[in-house]
């Protein structure tokens, strides 16, 4: 890593962190400030952890305002996986596409979490899944996935659903889609019915989202792309650059009546406005809930286009935000400078 940092190689970006002692800083391992001594520095995997273990972030590299855009190669790598007919791309298939297989399986993981096989293994059985679900023959689905061996397929498919291909045709699958933000990397799901979760990949309790959205939804995630996650994708683009305030999406938050009716007035707040708890309890009638109204909030699993960010306490001053109190007040500042 020390190494990585001398050279400032690009290629570990998001692998470590680095954190200078002297200075109390910590950066990324493309940061142009002055090399440090060896002594001097040590290593996180994580913003979270250098944060913990004391460092502030580098106003030069800045390591948590920013993230680097989609590495080449992973992008490559997705292509590849969508252009062969049954999505499934080897190591000797990388090999002749001029690329080292263990590079390409570091650079994957670095940026999605997951391997290139397990991303290929999870987009395959995605899928098999909407072929057995549209009423194709299983043996044609499993023929057309990759497998020669019918108890091969239907092994791997109950591993990931649960149930076997021929009583498959009730489950249902959400898609999965990491996009990148400027203010950090976020995981978008999404179905027939919409858009289902969008929170930044760092927020505190996001696999215990994720587990409640399968039991609720009786559903199985699996990486993939569908109308909803290329809009919602291009929308955040546009929002971040000025371009629009407002989302035009299907949205279907997963939630109880009463989050519900909390999460529809949110949506109510125009752009560089706010509101306070207890404005948003008299909004829905009632007066006296703030505090459920707080809980409701931070419920929320569609982070800014349902606006939960735009709820502050009454003096004005910020209170808590699951992606982070410096996103929420980025994500005002933001819409202060474009509202219309």
């Amino acid at each position: 890593m020390y190494r990585a940092l001398s050279k400032r190689d690009a290629a570990y970006e998001g692998v470590f962190f680095t954190g200078v002692k002297t200075t109390g800083i910590f950066c990324r391992p493309t940061c142009r400030a002055k090399k440090p001594k060896p002594e001097n520095v040590e290593f996180f995997p994580t913003v979270i952890e250098a944060l913990h273990g004391g460092y502030r972030p580098c106003r030069l590299c800045h390591p948590m305002n920013t993230t680097k855009p989609v590495p080449l190669l992973v992008e490559k790598l997705r292509r590849a996986v969508e252009d062969v007919t049954d999505g499934r791309v080897t190591d000797k298939d990388l090999v002749a596409m001029n690329v080292d297989p263990s590079t390409a399986r570091r650079q994957f993981k670095t940026y999605h979490g997951l391997t290139f096989h397990a991303y290929q293994r999870a987009r395959r059985m995605g899928l098999a899944l909407r072929g057995v679900k549209a009423g194709r023959p299983v043996i044609e689905v499993q023929l057309e996935r990759g497998y020669e061996s019918p108890s091969g397929f239907r092994e791997a498919f109950i591993r990931v659903f649960g149930t076997s291909p021929r009583d498959a045709k009730q489950e249902n699958c959400v898609l999965a889609h990491r996009l990148e933000t400027p203010l950090g990397s976020m995981l978008a799901l999404a179905d027939e019915q919409g858009l289902r979760l969008l929170e930044f990949v760092d927020r505190r309790g996001l696999e215990r989202e994720l587990v409640e959205l399968k039991r609720r939804l009786k559903c199985v995630i699996v990486p993939g792309s569908n109308a909803t996650l290329v809009t919602v994708t291009r929308q955040l683009a546009e929002y971040f650059a000025g371009q629009r305030m407002t989302f035009d999406l299907p949205l279907a938050p997963v939630g109880s009546d009463f989050q519900c009716r909390v999460w529809a007035e949110l949506q109510r707040i125009a752009p560089g406005q706010t509101r306070s708890y207890a404005e948003m309890a008299k909004k829905i009638g009632m007066p006296k809930a703030p505090r459920a109204i707080g809980r409701a909030n931070g419920s929320n699993k569609l982070a800014i286009v349902i606006p939960c960010h735009r709820v502050i306490r009454a003096d004005g001053s910020l209170c808590g935000y699951a992606g982070g109190i410096w996103r929420k007040q980025r994500l005002l500042d933001l819409e202060q400078k474009y509202r219309r």
